[in-house]
């Protein structure tokens, strides 16, 4: 199972979900080093000791009734478009973490997104639109849900990473403008 959680909890309550199913398969996280320290990327300890993992979590922030961009995100990148949504006072955008993208969440993710009817679904990644979730994403989830989702991700490349710090910080602030336009 591909999981990328965006939260300590999400760790937790994944290898509970692992340890708990009755299928037995691999478990393999990827994060960033970056949100080991993050203040953002921290949860309350009720976090650890009682509820479910959760492959899709609904943003509460926003009211639905003014939503026009729903960005589905999973992983960093859930950090770097709640920034710039503080950083903007954007109220028109609600962001969906799919923390679990396979399988898809046929029953959460629909509830999740028919919360923002008529609303633009855009899913963001940080990785090349070659890599990462996104040709899944793109394949299945329109499927399930029924609304069309735009691709927001860096060029395809044969390389996940750009080789110069500096220009990925652009790539990033490009990437991220791109999510609210």
């Amino acid at each position: 199972t591909l999981a990328i959680p965006s939260t300590p909890a999400s760790y937790f309550h994944l290898l509970r979900w692992q340890a708990m199913t009755r299928i037995i398969r691999p478990l393999i996280i990827f994060t960033p080093k970056s949100l080991l320290r993050s203040k953002a990327a921290t949860s309350p300890l009720s976090e650890f000791t009682s509820g479910t993992f959760r492959a899709v979590i609904g943003d509460t922030t926003v009211d639905p009734a003014g939503v026009t961009k729903v960005l589905l995100c999973s992983g960093k990148s859930y950090y770097d478009l709640a920034a710039e949504r503080a950083r903007r006072q954007s109220t028109d955008t609600a962001i969906v973490r799919l923390e679990r993208p396979y399988p898809v969440p046929v029953r959460t993710l629909p509830e999740a997104l028919n919360r923002y009817p008529g609303a633009d679904v855009r899913w963001v990644q940080e990785e090349p639109a070659n890599q990462g979730a996104w040709q899944f994403v793109s394949m299945n989830i329109p499927q399930v849900t029924g609304r069309t989702i735009t691709g927001i991700t860096r060029p395809s490349s044969s390389s996940p990473a750009v080789g110069s710090h500096s220009r990925h910080d652009r790539e990033q602030k490009a990437l991220v403008a791109a999510a609210f336009a």
